[in-house]
Parts: C-alpha cells; structure tokens; sequence
C-alpha cells in the first residue's frame, strides 16, 4: 500500500506588505509496504519506493555482508539470490520483490558451519581482501546451480546436451563479478571443487 502524497505542499505565507505569497514545500518521499523473505525469515519493510533491494538489505535489514560497490551493475560484489536466481541488488527496486525469497551471503552459512562453497574459497584461498568476496560466493552457488539446471550460456559449445561445469563455462558464468584482487583462478578451483570436478 503506497502512504504519503507526492504532490508538492503549497502553504500561502503573508509578507510584511501585506501580500500573500505562494510558498511550496518539498514534497514527502512515497513509501510502500513490501513484505519478503530474506535468509528463510519474514521480513516487512515501509520504504521510499526509490530504495533498491541493496539498500534495504543493507541499510534497513543491517543485513552489511552484500556489499556496495560500482552501484551500476558492473562489479558483482551486490549479489543474491532472489527465488533461487543470482541478481545484481543494486539494479532492482526492493518493492519489486514482494513475496520473493532472497538469499545473502549471511543465508549460505554461518561460521560454525560453512556452506561448501565458503569452505572451498577458504581452502582455495579464493578471496584476499574479501570484499567482492560474498556476492562472488553467492554468484558460484547460483552458477554451479544454473549448470546442473542445464542452463547453457555464451559458451556453451551443444546447446542440445547438458553444460559441464568445465573452467570455461565457470569463468564465463562468472564474468560478472570482479576480483580486483586477481583471485580468479583459486576461485575457479574453489567451484571445480564443489562441482565435484578435479581442478
């Protein structure tokens, strides 16, 4: 349900002359009400219709391991999952999502019990200085699912058989997050691990 007006508020002011002038005020920003799980837990927000799923994670959930970086798109470090597919939560409005499933980086696992992809980039040594760490972690666990879905991608050779989770079709699906860091190879032997794969 969407409150407040976005109408500018006029309010007429008398001046010292007497004349009554037209003062416009800024207009309230427009919320709504969304409603989503986040990391298997309800959760209901009253947000400016402009905050994107980043910034409620962040901001209004304190939900910090999804990180902010390019803010455009480019970087990948803002990954989640939203009903099971990897998006980039900087690109998307959070009232775009209601009823939707999210997943961070907090919902794979906890520090007492690694998702086997985290245990992997920490054997592999697959993330340095750790900030595009989490949305790389959410981007594998997606892909690794994306291959197994039969999803092919851009360089998937037959299109009529089922994609491998060979090195090229997982650097490919992971373009699209950057490792300033240049942990690209150990995070690719972090997934050929759990693909079940020898690296």
């Amino acid at each position: 349900m969407v409150s407040a007006s976005a109408c500018a508020v006029a309010t007429i002011v008398p001046s010292s002359s007497g004349a009554q002038t037209l003062e416009s005020a800024e207009p309230a920003p427009v919320t709504s009400n969304v409603s989503f799980t986040v990391n298997g837990e309800r959760r209901e927000l009253d947000l400016d219709l402009r905050t994107t799923l980043l910034d409620a994670l962040r901001e209004h959930l304190h939900l910090t391991g999804t990180k902010k970086g390019c803010d455009h798109g480019q970087c990948g470090a803002c990954t989640v999952m939203v009903n099971g597919q990897r998006i980039n939560s900087c690109l998307t409005l959070a009232v775009m999502h209601e009823g939707d499933e999210v997943t961070t980086i907090e919902g794979l696992g906890t520090p007492d019990k690694l998702h086997p992809m985290q245990d992997a980039f920490v054997k592999h040594d697959g993330y340095q200085c750790g900030y595009c760490t989490p949305g790389q972690i959410v981007s594998a666990v997606a892909v690794l699912a994306e291959v197994k879905a039969g999803i092919p991608s851009h360089v998937t050779a037959d299109l009529s058989a089922a994609p491998e989770a060979s090195n090229a079709e997982l650097r490919e699906r992971m373009s699209g997050n950057i490792c300033r860091c240049g942990a690209y190879s150990n995070i690719a032997e972090a997934m050929t691990e759990v693909a079940g794969r020898p690296a």
